[in-house]
């Protein structure tokens, strides 16, 4: 099992293209695994995930 690749949304964005408002969507709906927050009170999420959930909404 690999660790989670945790970032906030604005990192996610620049590695995918996903707007965070998307990725908000997406925790919001269960699509995603919430990972905590960072020191700055940003939602993080694993990378890899959110890459997964790219390819499938894009098929």
């Amino acid at each position: 099992m690999t660790h989670p690749f945790l970032v906030d949304p604005y990192a996610a964005e620049a590695a995918t293209g996903v707007k965070p408002a998307t990725i908000r969507q997406w925790r919001h709906r269960g699509h995603l695994t919430h990972h905590g927050y960072d020191r700055f009170g940003r939602v993080l999420v694993d990378l890899r995930e959110v890459q997964a959930r790219q390819e499938r909404a894009a098929a």
